[in-house]
């Protein structure tokens, strides 16, 4: 992705980018259930790199599967490229977990842009504290193998009833993860910037007591007039 869609997506939040994209009639984008592990105070935004889990079956998932470097799970840790965003798609079951914190350890060491999990992480008290946003269900200690199979590495997953494409742009912030097919990330993240500068705008007019009609959204010329008034002020 472009490091200027980049900078641009850092600084707008998930709800803004859930409107622009309703616009365009995708209504489906912000996975469910699913929420920091820890609030970092900073989006997250990265391409996806994806880990699709299936059931697990007793015969194929005893501890020693771990020690093949080609084991699915450990081999996305190894492979998701700088500055991306490892998706899992744990089927919506936090019964067991998607990771634990050595894996999102080396996954941050590695310059991973985030990881999001449908289900849960083990060990998540010490994965919030790490610097990587994380995004898991809720918090889940048995090991992914009673439960899970780790499969396939960046093919198409869903993830919280929603269809992820390797590359497809994932945006975090403190309340919840959205995905932005790749192909319109530059547009999304220009008018997210255009939106959220009058959304600014209107939180000001508001606290100075100031009515949402013709306001929010903007049917009166003379707002239009003030906030590009404001605009110029503010440098937006």
């Amino acid at each position: 992705m472009k490091s200027e869609t980049r900078d641009k997506l850092m600084g707008v939040s998930v709800a803004t980018l859930c409107s622009a994209l309703y616009k365009r009639g995708l209504k489906n984008q912000t996975i469910q259930d699913v929420r920091p592990v820890r609030p970092k105070g900073r989006n997250m935004v990265g391409p996806a790199f994806t880990l699709r889990y299936m059931p697990a079956r007793e015969d194929r998932n005893p501890m020693t599967v771990f020690r093949d470097p080609k084991h699915p799970q450990r081999h996305a840790i190894e492979t998701c490229p700088e500055g991306h965003v490892l998706v899992m798609d744990s089927r919506k079951d936090a019964r067991a977990a998607s990771a634990g914190d050595i894996l999102i350890t080396r996954l941050m060491v590695r310059g991973g842009a985030g990881v999001v999990t449908d289900g849960g992480f083990r060990d998540a008290m010490t994965i919030g504290e790490l610097d990587i946003p994380a995004y898991h269900h809720r918090p889940s200690s048995p090991t992914n193998l009673t439960l899970h199979e780790a499969i396939d590495i960046n093919v198409p997953i869903g993830c919280g009833d929603v269809a992820v494409f390797p590359g497809d742009i994932m945006v975090g912030d403190d309340d919840s993860v959205i995905v932005i097919p790749a192909e319109i990330a530059d547009e999304i993240a220009d008018e997210a910037v255009e939106m959220t500068a009058y959304e600014d705008f209107v939180v000001e007019r508001v606290k100075e007591g100031h009515t949402i009609i013709g306001l929010y959204p903007a049917t009166e010329e003379s707002n239009l007039a003030l906030f590009a008034k404001w605009r110029e002020a503010n440098g937006r």
